[in-house]
């Protein structure tokens, strides 16, 4: 199941706690996703603030009167510091009354929610119909090869981390991807390692 909306992906892969079939309903209510998630998709690396517990209260009193909050509350938390500090799933726990399992759980379940600070770059690969149909599959494959890592993960060196989309809107140009909020087009994997080659060359 994908909500193009923001680029969010959600694959379920595991029946659903009521927890966590809740959460599901506010993101895709009437079938695509009912809240704005482009602001947490398409922010950049060097956006992101420190984790705090401050501010990480800040957030849950912001959705603490809402139905079914702890879903707005871990998207607005990652918004914020790139991740969902585990230190954030016990506070969660406490301010919401929820088991901690319960929290964990709608952490681990959802591939979007990283539970590591993410790299200084990240790169977002388009692996939707129009890009696919331009060699995106190819490209995914050579991207986690030679970054050694899957989608989701950060280099060993913390320049880079890697995610998939589904669309970023630039079809015409397949395949693109996205790098620190900027989208390239037509990117094939010798244009991938520039790119790469590029962003690492810049912490230098």
């Amino acid at each position: 199941m994908y909500a193009f909306a923001g680029a969010i992906t959600l694959k379920p892969s595991r029946p659903l706690s009521l927890v966590e079939r809740f959460g599901a309903w506010r993101v895709f209510k009437g079938g695509c996703a009912a809240r704005k998630g482009a602001a947490m998709v398409l922010k950049t690396s060097d956006s992101y603030v420190p984790w705090s517990k401050e501010q990480t209260v800040v957030v849950v009193d912001k959705h603490r009167g809402e139905r079914g909050a702890l879903m707005p509350i871990l998207h607005e938390l990652q918004e914020t510091f790139g991740y969902i500090d585990p230190e954030a799933v016990d506070l969660l726990a406490a301010e919401l009354n929820l088991s901690k399992a319960d929290v964990h759980g709608v952490v681990t379940f959802y591939k979007d929610f990283r539970s590591e600070r993410p790299g200084e770059s990240m790169i977002r690969l388009c692996r939707g119909e129009a890009c696919q149909s331009m060699g995106a599959e190819r490209l995914a494959s050579h991207a986690c090869e030679h970054l050694g890592i899957s989608f989701g993960g950060t280099t060993s060196d913390g320049a880079v981390t890697l995610e998939q989309v589904f669309c970023l809107g630039n079809c015409a140009l397949s395949p693109a991807v996205m790098v620190q909020g900027r989208l390239k087009g037509r990117v094939d994997e010798a244009r991938f390692d520039e790119i790469v080659d590029e962003l690492k060359a810049g912490r230098r």
